[in-house]
């Protein structure tokens, strides 16, 4: 949308992705020629990434919520295709990611670990239990600790609730403030830019280059692992559903969505880009 700034028309015809990449290097440059400056800009990349701590379980919460809601009984609802292709993929995922890790070993030196209070569970007991009372927590408390399993089990209990005992109205109000909670979301992403800037800035400015050469093997095996996927996995799940050449829808997502969620480091944060894509290519 056209603003009356020329400055900000300037700023939105260079996309959102070709602002993050400009950040990223202005980030490098400012954190390497003053660290003073470089850490001051830390202050952005920390307010970023604050907003989309606290901006997306809310998100969630809202978004399933509303889908409950807004369901109708014999309505057309491909959820179990759906959740198949999600765990296959997720599978997938964890395969390449153990496989890299065992193909490629990379030793890792954490600070301060003697004084760290953090103890695993003790067993499947504790970790069934732990589970069942995050699935029981406050709603509230939820939302503000970002505990998803949670946020999930109280959406879906008040989004079947809604539904049976909703007014039209009452769904209305629960669409507007999904789409209210949307545009919040997407208002902070358009500051992405600023935070990878702040982020890089700060990092660069407190650790130099030798941090990211001493890490440069597991950014590699990381790096590596995410291009399999997306290159290799992700297209022959494709193909097994369309029967086609896969690489335009493939490349696509990665460009309107995968770019995103890789600078923003969420991918809550990244459902109104998807829902927007979702549209775009007619798969809603």
């Amino acid at each position: 949308m056209a603003s009356g700034n020329p400055l900000l028309n300037a700023v939105n015809r260079i996309g959102l992705v070709p602002q993050i990449i400009i950040g990223l290097m202005l980030g490098v440059l400012v954190g390497s020629i003053s660290p003073k400056a470089g850490l001051g800009a830390g202050l952005l990349g920390e307010l970023f990434v604050g907003a989309l701590k606290a901006v997306a379980p809310v998100l969630v919460f809202v978004l399933v919520t509303a889908a409950l809601v807004q369901y109708r009984k014999g309505g057309e609802a491909k959820i179990k295709p759906i959740i198949i292709l999600y765990l296959v993929g997720t599978f997938a995922a964890a395969a390449v990611a153990v496989a890299a890790s065992m193909a490629f070993p990379t030793a890792l030196v954490f600070k301060d670990v003697a004084t760290s209070t953090l103890a695993p569970p003790s067993g499947i007991v504790q970790v069934l239990k732990e589970l069942l009372m995050k699935l029981v927590s406050n709603p509230i408390n939820a939302i503000a600790q970002a505990n998803y399993i949670g946020i999930l089990a109280w959406a879906l209990v008040l989004g079947s609730a809604l539904r049976h005992h909703g007014s039209d109205t009452t769904r209305q109000v629960v669409s507007d403030l999904s789409e209210a909670v949307t545009t919040v979301v997407q208002w902070v992403i358009r500051f992405a830019p600023l935070g990878i800037f702040g982020l890089v800035s700060q990092t660069v400015a407190e650790t130099g280059f030798a941090a990211f050469l001493s890490y440069g093997r597991l950014l590699a095996v990381l790096l590596g692992s995410m291009a399999f996927i997306a290159l290799v996995v992700n297209p022959l799940i494709v193909w097994s559903q369309t029967r086609k050449n896969p690489y335009g829808l493939v490349f696509t997502c990665l460009r309107e969505s995968g770019l995103y969620a890789f600078f923003t480091r969420s991918s809550a944060a990244n459902i109104p880009v998807n829902m927007a894509l979702a549209k775009k290519l007619g798969l809603q």
